[in-house]
């Protein structure tokens, strides 16, 4: 009787792991999914960018005329962060790209938004605007401080592209 019992357990299992995987596959069947969608949502930052720019003690930057291949992924503004604006974005490469504007301690700020980047001693002319680069183990930078506010672009993103994002960046 022993072994009886044992062969219906073994068996029982085999008949709902059947049951089971039926189940499945019928939702996966029926569930609409598309494998070609892109899982990152681009964000609409116009709202966000409005209220930073009403708000912020200083121009909030934002950019202007960049293919569409930029996906924006991050927006936000911080009022009690030190007026902490912060935009990200994907470059048509597919590595992050953000702006990111504050009234904090500018050292301590690049530090900070840039995985711990160090300033090298260089500069870099962008869209006429001298910028200070920036290496990291994570991100590099480029750092510009204007009219009570430190602006850094920084991410994994290429130098060539975090300069494509500082030339296309206005206030206004």
């Amino acid at each position: 009787m022993a072994s009886k019992r044992g062969k219906q357990t073994v068996r029982d299992m085999f008949l709902s792991m059947a049951v089971i995987t039926a189940v499945a596959g019928v939702v996966y069947i029926f569930v609409p999914h598309d494998d070609k969608a892109d899982p990152i949502k681009a964000v609409d930052y116009r709202v966000e960018l409005l209220t930073a720019r009403r708000a912020a003690p200083y121009p909030v930057a934002a950019p202007s005329g960049l293919a569409e291949k930029w996906k924006p992924t991050s927006v936000s503004y911080e009022r009690r962060a030190d007026d902490s604006w912060h935009l990200g974005f994907l470059d048509p490469d597919g590595k992050y790209v953000a702006v990111e504007q504050s009234t904090s301690p500018a050292e301590k700020y690049v530090t900070q938004v840039s995985q711990d980047a160090k300033n090298t001693g260089r500069t870099q002319q962008v869209a006429g605007e001298t910028w200070q680069h920036w290496e990291g183990p994570k991100y590099d930078a480029l750092v510009r401080q204007d009219k009570g506010a430190t602006t850094v672009v920084t991410g994994s993103a290429s130098p060539e592209r975090l300069a494509e994002m500082a030339a296309a960046l206005k206030t206004s």
